[in-house]
Formats: structure tokens, sequence, C-alpha cells
């Protein structure tokens, strides 16, 4: 059997978000299946997912910080300036974390360990409600 849907997820500050309940939210669906696979993947390239800590938010703001240390605004070696200076360092870290995230399904849930969770990892100052796909196949 197979699933797929686009869910857009609220518009969030920049940030890591922690966003599993709103992605399950949006899929009853997934209840049916005994076992599979389910890959997210967010349709933008300024923003990203991961997994992480889904206990302790200041994981979320950890990320952050860390973040934007390594990946600074307004290098000199930027050309690609046209929409501001958080766009392109929003690239490289979407880049650094990825589009898509593959999560086994088990038991009509998500087979995440205790402590994971889906973040939005979102990297622009203004970057407006997010598009993700989800697609789930098993049985």
């Amino acid at each position: 059997m197979w699933l797929q849907k686009e869910i857009r997820l609220q518009s969030r500050a920049r940030g890591f978000h922690l966003v599993t309940d709103e992605v399950l939210r949006a899929l009853p669906e997934l209840r049916e299946f005994k076992i599979g696979m389910m890959n997210v993947f967010i349709r933008h390239t300024s923003a990203s997912l991961t997994l992480n800590e889904n206990a302790d938010p200041t994981v979320r703001q950890d990320f952050e910080n860390w973040f934007n240390n390594t990946v600074r605004e307004n290098e000199p070696y930027y050309r690609h300036q046209d929409e501001g200076a958080d766009d392109m360092p929003a690239h490289i870290k979407s880049s650094l974390l990825g589009a898509s995230l593959n999560i086994p399904v088990a038991n009509g849930r998500p087979a995440l360990g205790t402590w994971q969770g889906i973040y939005l990892c979102e990297h622009r100052n203004h970057g407006g409600s997010r598009s993700i796909v989800v697609t789930v196949q098993g049985e």
C-alpha cells in the first residue's frame, strides 16, 4: 500500500522547531500501516529537516546558535545576496542538514526512539509556511 500527502506546516520563526505532532495530525492514514517506511521531504532550499532531541528545548536553541556561528551572514565571498543576508547561509545550512528523512513505520506510528522528534529547521528570518511531502510505503 502507498500513501502520499502534501502537508503545509505553519509559519515559524527562524530556528529549529519540533513538528512531529503537527505532521502526525495531518496523517491519520498512517494508523493503517503495520509496517513500512515513511519519507518526509521538504520542498524548499532554505529550510531543512532533521531528527533529534524531542524533550529539552535548549537542544534546539543550541542547534540554532551553532549553525549561526558556523555559517555566518554577510560573508564577503557570498555572491548570492539578492534575497537578504540570511538567504545564502540558509541554502548552506539546508544542504548540510538535508531535505528528507526516512523513518520506519511500525504499528501505525513512526518507529522513532524515545527521545527523537522531527525538526523543521527554518533558516530564514521570514521563511513563511513550509510544504512537506510525506510518502509512506508498507502494509
